[in-house]
């Protein structure tokens, strides 16, 4: 069965919108979530550290890899995306142009979308001190990537033409994941219908559901000992 390194953020819910979405389309894996605390310092267990060595969740351990060879870990949330649609067939296209459009908004979202708007959470939620010019920063720059992604869904449904795909996955839950530092969608329309529609998708609702489950707090303001567990890290 597969093991699934999970805590309910927005990188943790990518995977579980995928697992859930091949089910739904007739193509279960079995998987078992294995909560991993961020907030009480779980990823820098050094058994979780052979999974992930850059002690971030969330990761996989596939114990059926295609090769039937020992079982194979996967850590980046990105990888981890590209390697269950390879195994599935399912979420990412074949074809040489559809496969690259779907994997550049992926990366795009990997190298732009997550970061900015992560760092933009960061100082505009958690950060201890207020710094103007850091908030600037990185709202700004959130909101181009959101102006961009509006404006590339003017010409499709979905970001790769009409199919429901990984980089959907990767995008949609870093749209407004803050509940203090929310967008207005309203001014970006192409966007506000795309994430409309993946929120009313029933694969969408489990997933987000088993996030509940496992912490049912997500949102609520952080302790102490949680900031230094998530904000605290240094080179050792």
């Amino acid at each position: 069965m597969l093991q699934l390194h999970y805590w309910p953020t927005p990188n943790g819910h990518k995977i579980t919108l995928l697992l859930e979405e091949v089910a739904e389309q007739g193509h279960p894996l079995d998987y078992i979530i294995k909560p991993l605390d961020i907030g009480a310092g779980a990823q820098f267990d050094p058994a979780f550290l052979k999974t992930s060595p850059n002690n971030k969740m969330p990761a996989i351990i596939d114990p059926e890899p295609a090769d039937g060879g020992a079982p194979l870990s996967v850590f980046e949330s990105g990888a981890i995306l590209l390697y269950l649609a390879e195994k599935t067939g399912l979420c990412l296209p074949t074809d040489p142009r559809g496969r690259i459009k779907t994997l550049q908004w992926v990366f795009w979202q990997m190298g732009g979308l997550g970061p900015m708007t992560g760092q933009y959470g960061h100082f505009g939620v958690y950060a201890p001190e207020r710094i103007a010019y850091a908030i600037d920063r990185y709202s700004r720059e959130t909101a181009r990537l959101l102006w961009v992604l509006d404006r590339h869904l003017a010409e499709c449904e979905f970001i790769n033409d009409d199919a429901y795909s990984i980089a959907d996955m990767a995008c949609y839950p870093w749209i407004n994941p803050y509940e203090k530092l929310q967008t207005d969608l309203g001014t970006l329309p192409n966007l506000q219908r795309w994430h409309q529609a993946i929120a009313a998708r029933p694969s969408t609702q489990r997933a987000y559901a088993l996030g509940r489950g496992v912490n049912p707090s997500t949102g609520a303001p952080l302790g102490e000992e949680e900031r230094k567990q998530l904000f605290g890290q240094g080179a050792h």
